[in-house]
């Protein structure tokens, strides 16, 4: 018997050993993650980083990174590819985990580590040609020997820190996840740069419009979809004057109405991803040299999405933030010029029905001719799975998807294909590497030349003493409305018609008012004669800006700092008064009277202390469902809803308007009714919630600031951020998303910038480092930015980066 003992316990013990080595699902193998020597105890940082002497090949001369307080690398070459090198190095040194799940993301890769959960975002990322369009960027890239260099350089030094990584030293994540880092390959740059053109330009409704205009029609689609609401204050003022003649595209005879009812693939956007910028001229501030302001809105993570870094090298000292991934300052400032970014949000995105041959799909109809499609084979490998070979056909216009009808089964499947911006050639990166050495305007303007997508407000301020803002990007000429429904993808005239050209987009040079500034609101006044798009941002951060500067005089930067923490809402300013005025106060309970009455007298900051944000949130929310959802919801197609702006404005205008009345009910119901229903709904709501009103019923609270982690591993990111701030205001924090990076820039005879974003240098969660900014960030500070002349005799730890082969 003893024998079988043995045998059964070396059996068990042989079953632990496995389990405690595999994966399974997304539970890591417990047996490495909880190795005392190369687990996750292996990543804890315990003690001070001190300075040493590191050898990184490929470098020609040494390489000095000084480290300040907060962690900042300050690096100092003496050559530019020894420059972006090192800056390759430094990043990955913190970032590495983030830099690579960015680019898997973007190529489609994403169920090779993590398992099929993902596929379908994997498949919806190849289909809509990511991987496509970063390889014709690359090529691109490839006839720029200045550019190539410069994203060689910097794979060199990303793959010389992945080169001396054991796997007791891979970052936490990756043995979470239980992989291991793969060879950077510089076309990851490219990569990366398509992601950011899908967070930012993959925005579409084609289709929700086509189904908006054959359910509602014309009038409806006008009203909500092309009028612009009273309070509109576009990017460019209506006082710039446009002194060319507009190469405008015919439009077609008759509109291409498509079969309605479809729905089109999409990458959904949160509300809150944009962004403020603002430049005031030396005649408006107290130094008398202009100052610069910029806070872009994306999704808030940890790690942050940006990495705050100096770079100085012969030709070159700038200081901002960078993409992990990509060299150079993407938002940042030197010793001549700042500048900033803000999304555009032109429509660079449209859907064409296509005609196909035959089932083989090998032609499609076009201007009267069948023309060859090509075939894309896309191998998407699958952890623990088999790999998936997805054929993807392509047309002129782009790849191609096959649509479902929603509300009718027996209605065939249409064919759309994607004309969007992303699979155009690019060399955005040249943009960047250009502003980081401008020294003037000229420079400034010439940068953005190189630049493709996504579309951005480009600011600028100069110690010259200029301040501009363009509207850059490659933007298609198009007709009035083109591309804002489906296309008829045989008619060419349906086809975007080349780009309007650089100097007619939309840009201003120090404008009489003494400033600038963009908030993704509608780009040019209705003067502007190019058609750009009709789903802008909502005018309330862009007036709120124009307002609080066309006020302000002897501007310092502490004034720039305290405004982009301005959480005053004119949603509610335009809105509370009217819901207050329509409600029968006779029919408040006493709660609810009590509640009406605190409503009454709050002032409209989404502070983080106050009741009424959350009340007024619930109550909008409530008032507007009630009004559109019953005529919304007669249909399964989905339906393009107004924006919020445009919706208050014809619902106060018009008592009359149609949809107001419940359909559902014999009653007809007004505006008063609805008010007051809404009202005692929402009372009731948060009541459930949240109990008795007191502090959980707090803006603070109900706001829900998440940031998490990237790749949503829970324990790794920080929850419930008490918050002031709303998607509608200067300050716009809410739900996950909101300033990424606040920096306010004063130019002079020597520059100074302050900034800050939600985390920290590190992505290593076990480091302090990894959120210590969190907090400042959280209550509106900003850290003075140590922008160096030369080598700092003053620094926390300096790092020596030496070629081994040199000594």
């Amino acid at each position: 018997m003893n024998w079988i003992k043995t045998s059964l316990s070396g059996i068990v013990l042989l079953a632990v050993i496995i389990s405690l080595n595999t994966k399974f699902g997304s539970v890591p193998p417990l047996g490495k993650f909880f190795d005392p020597d190369a687990g996750f105890w292996a990543n804890a940082e315990t003690n001070a980083p001190q300075s040493q002497e590191l050898d990184v090949p490929g470098l020609k001369d040494e390489v000095s990174v000084y480290y300040d307080d907060r962690r900042v690398p300050h690096i100092f070459a003496q050559n530019e590819h020894d420059l972006y090198l090192a800056q390759g190095y430094i990043v990955a040194r913190d970032r590495l985990f983030q830099m690579e799940m960015q680019t898997y993301d973007a190529a489609g890769r994403l169920a090779e580590i993590v398992g099929p959960s993902l596929l379908n975002r994997d498949k919806q990322t190849r289909r809509w040609g990511m991987p496509y369009g970063a390889e014709r960027a690359w090529q691109q890239i490839q006839n720029d020997p200045d550019m190539l260099a410069v994203i060689e350089a910097y794979a060199d030094g990303v793959n010389a820190y992945i080169d001396e990584l054991s796997p007791d030293e891979y970052p936490l994540e990756y043995k979470v996840l239980d992989f291991a880092p793969e060879p950077w390959e510089p076309i990851k740059t490219a990569l990366l740069l398509k992601n950011m053109t899908r967070t930012l330009a993959a925005g579409n409704s084609d289709d929700r419009t086509s189904n908006t205009l054959a359910y509602f029609g014309d009038d409806f689609v006008n009203r909500f979809f092309t009028q612009d609401p009273e309070l509109n204050d576009p990017i460019i003022p209506p006082s710039r004057e446009w002194d060319f003649e507009a190469d405008i595209p015919e439009a077609p005879d008759s509109l291409y109405v498509p079969a309605s009812a479809k729905e089109l693939e999409a990458f959904t956007t949160e509300e809150g991803i944009g962004s403020n910028n603002w430049a005031v001229s030396g005649s408006k501030t107290a130094s008398g040299y202009p100052i610069l302001a910029n806070d872009p809105h994306l999704s808030l993570t940890l790690p942050s999405i940006w990495y705050e870094v100096q770079l100085h090298a012969p030709g070159v000292n700038t200081y901002g933030v960078s993409l992990q991934g990509s060299p150079g300052v993407i938002i940042g400032f030197n010793e001549d010029v700042a500048w900033g970014v803000t999304n555009v949000g032109t429509d660079v995105l449209d859907w064409y029905e296509i005609e196909f041959r035959d089932e083989t799909m090998q032609e499609y109809r076009h201007d009267g001719q069948w023309k060859p499609t090509s075939t894309r084979i896309e191998e998407i490998k699958v952890r623990g799975e088999e790999t998936v070979m997805d054929t993807v056909i392509y047309t002129h216009h782009g790849p191609v998807t096959k649509v479902e009808s929603r509300v009718n089964e027996e209605r065939a499947p249409a064919y759309h294909a994607m004309r969007w911006i992303a699979h155009e050639p690019s060399n955005d990166l040249k943009t960047f590497y250009g502003l980081n050495r401008a020294e003037n305007y000229d420079d400034y303007v010439a940068a953005l030349k190189e630049y493709t997508a996504p579309a951005q407000n480009f600011v600028f301020a100069s110690n010259e003493g200029d301040i501009a803002l363009w509207v850059n990007g490659k933007l298609p000429k198009k007709w009035e409305h083109q591309g804002r429904t489906v296309s008829d993808g045989t008619d060419p005239n349906y086809d975007w018609q080349g780009w309007i050209p650089r100097d007619q987009v939309p840009h201003i040079k120090n404008p009489e008012r003494g400033f600038v500034s963009s908030a993704n609101q509608e780009s040019a006044a209705p003067d502007y004669p190019y058609y750009l798009d009709d789903d802008f941002a909502p005018f309330e951060r862009g007036r709120r800006i124009n307002d609080l500067l066309e006020a302000m005089e002897n501007i310092t930067p502490k004034d720039m700092q305290d405004m982009q923490m301005d959480d005053y809402s004119y949603y509610a300013s335009t809105f509370l008064p009217s819901l207050l005025a329509w409600t029968d106060t006779d029919s408040l309970t006493e709660k609810e009277q009590t509640i009406y009455d605190l409503m009454t007298q709050w002032n409209y900051y989404m502070d983080a202390e106050e009741m009424a944000p959350a009340i007024f949130r619930q109550w909008a929310g409530n008032f507007y469902r009630a009004v559109m959802y019953d005529e919304y919801e007669t249909t399964d197609a989905l339906l393009r809803y107004p924006s919020r702006d445009i919706f208050v404005e014809v619902v106060k205008n018009d008592p009359e308007f149609s949809f107001i009345d419940n359909i559902e009910t014999e009653a007809r119901e007004t505006r008063e009714d609805i008010a007051t229903a809404t009202l005692k709904e929402s009372v009731s709501e948060l009541t459930n919630a949240w109990g008795e009103p007191g502090d959980r019923w707090k803006w603070g609270v109900a706001i829900n600031n998440d940031i998490d982690h990237l790749a949503n591993i829970p324990g790794m990111g920080k929850q419930n951020v008490y918050s002031s701030g709303s998607s509608d205001a200067i300050n716009a924090t809410r739900g996950g998303n909101g300033p990424s990076w606040r920096m306010v820039v004063e130019l002079g005879p020597e520059v100074k910038g302050w900034g800050v974003y939600p985390g920290g240098a590190s992505g290593n969660p076990g480091s302090p480092n990894y959120d210590s900014m969190i907090e400042t960030w959280r209550t509106g500070g900003l850290f003075e930015l140590n922008f160096f002349q030369e080598d700092p005799s003053e620094f926390n730890y300096k790092i020596s980066l030496k070629n081994p082969g040199s000594d």
